[in-house]
């Protein structure tokens, strides 16, 4: 029994560490982006003449409520058409592809280079669409902008530039706006979320030198470092994050610019959020897998970028040890043991996060503390997402298939009664459980470690949070009135 409690006691205690460790980087990136947020970048003058040519790829699979704004948008951007070509990436099964061929027959007709490009299979998915699209053309640079994307007319001459003053250069990312950030309390506390990535995190690896990974949109790469870095791999299911560690490893340097921006829809439905950050935990877990050893044994990097770079990796990492404390906490709080762990200085290291959605808020909005009002909202999802994003982190772990799940798009239409609205899945029955528990855990914190009930409680209300908004919307889902569907034979 005391051997049992001693490997509990441990476990607890390094899972504190490492949640701790990994705070700390926040205020590592806080105070790179201090430093350096007067910092402006201006793209250099460059002639039509010589603007280099661009390729434009839109990847989509099922995507009939955005596609046609996404064309129309990228179809509208300010550069010479001799030098801008367009291929929308088609492996949709419904009518999207339908849309996709009006669209590509008008614009066709009007004198733009626009190409419809549809697989047989999705092998895949996404990274084999790019993969295979990338070979057919021959144009300097690539933008990629998922299907929910609306950049400006003047994205392109905002960010090519760049590449026309250093040869090296190898990928420039700009920021993410906002298509519908008011829609609903989901929606808000992602828009936080995304801002304080984009504003500070984004900003400060950049800024400082660090490790930077294209965002899988809203990006414009050099094709010359697309293929040095091996090209487009579906290893992953993060492919762009996958790219980028591969291209920055061949030496290519990345730009990122906060002060550009192209807005893009914020899932507005709890089961697609879910869905996203699953993809995204797997595939930065299996990245972690892939990459660590190269980038601890580059001589390329210094110390602090592949301790930052680790730490990059690992952000997914973070939801495992999230659940381990919670789990641990009832069991050593039973035995009255958890008194001699002194670990309240580490609650310290927690502040980072909230630190960044402040700072984000106030540089972005003259409304910040009205934004700020639903961080309550946000600290519920990161931590009751927790469950959802471990188990997509374990899938990594133990090799598990590669399933690209799309996130749905709505554009701002009544998700509820959309063909692409998600129903919850079983992990609504374990949110419930962890709920129970974390309340019980609580209630005994109360008797024998008070200081210990918030961080108890607090599990409470995210896990119950995210399981009532699951049960919600699948309520909601199983008794719509569906748009009917409109299915087409494989291609």
């Amino acid at each position: 029994m005391v051997i049992i409690m001693d490997i509990l006691i441990w476990t607890y205690v390094l899972s504190a560490l490492a949640l701790a460790v990994y705070a700390l980087g926040t205020f590592v990136l806080l105070a790179i982006w201090w430093r350096q947020k007067r910092s402006v970048s201006v793209p250099p003058e460059v002639s039509d003449e010589n603007l280099p040519s661009v390729t434009i790829q839109l990847p989509l699979f099922n995507e009939r409520e955005v596609i046609g704004r996404l064309i129309d948008a990228v179809a509208a951007l300010d550069y010479p058409l001799d030098r801008l070509h367009i291929q929308v990436l088609d492996d949709s099964n419904d009518d999207t592809s339908d849309l996709v061929a009006q669209k590509v027959a008008q614009y066709t007709r009007m004198g733009v280079s626009i190409t419809h490009i549809q697989r047989r299979t999705q092998r895949g998915y996404k990274a084999g669409a790019l993969a295979d699209a990338t070979e057919r053309m021959g144009d300097d640079l690539v933008a990629v902008f998922d299907a929910d994307f609306v950049p400006a007319p003047d994205f392109l001459r905002k960010t090519v530039p760049y590449f026309c003053q250093e040869p090296r250069l190898g990928m420039v990312q700009v920021r993410w706006g906002h298509l519908n950030a008011d829609e609903n309390l989901l929606v808000r506390a992602q828009a936080l979320s995304l801002d304080g990535h984009f504003v500070v995190e984004q900003t400060a690896r950049s800024r400082g030198g660090l490790l930077l990974n294209f965002s899988g949109s809203a990006g414009v790469w050099r094709a010359a470092c697309v293929r040095d870095a091996g090209g487009w791999s579906f290893a992953t299911l993060a492919e762009d994050l996958d790219l980028s560690y591969r291209a920055q490893f061949r030496g290519w340097r990345f730009l990122y610019l906060p002060d550009v921006v192209v807005p893009a829809e914020i899932p507005p439905q709890m089961a697609a959020y879910k869905r996203q950050q699953a993809r995204w935990a797997k595939g930065s877990t299996q990245n972690l897998l892939r990459h660590a050893w190269q980038l601890w044994h580059s001589p390329r990097f210094t110390l602090a970028q592949k301790l930052m770079g680790t730490a990059h990796l690992c952000q997914y990492m973070a939801h495992p040890f999230m659940l381990l404390l919670l789990l641990l906490t009832p069991p050593l709080l039973y035995f009255d043991v958890l008194d001699q762990i002194a670990l309240a200085p580490l609650g310290l290291a927690s502040l980072g996060a909230p630190i960044v959605y402040l700072v984000s808020q106030h540089y972005l909005y003259p409304d910040w503390p009205r934004r700020l009002m639903i961080f309550p909202i946000l600290l519920g999802l990161g931590t009751g997402l927790a469950l959802n994003n471990t188990l997509a982190v374990l899938s990594a772990l133990r090799g598990g298939p590669n399933v690209f799940q799309r996130t749905p798009k709505f554009r701002g239409h009544d998700w509820q009664k959309s063909r692409y609205a998600l129903r919850g899945d079983w992990t609504i029955l374990g949110e419930a459980f962890l709920a129970i528990y974390s309340f019980g855990g609580g209630l005994l914190a109360l008797r024998n470690a008070p200081s210990l009930a918030p961080f108890a409680f607090i599990y409470a209300y995210a896990f119950g949070m995210v399981m009532l908004w699951g049960l919600t919307e699948s309520y909601l889902v199983r008794h719509r009135v569906p748009e009917p569907p409109v299915e087409r034979a494989s291609i």
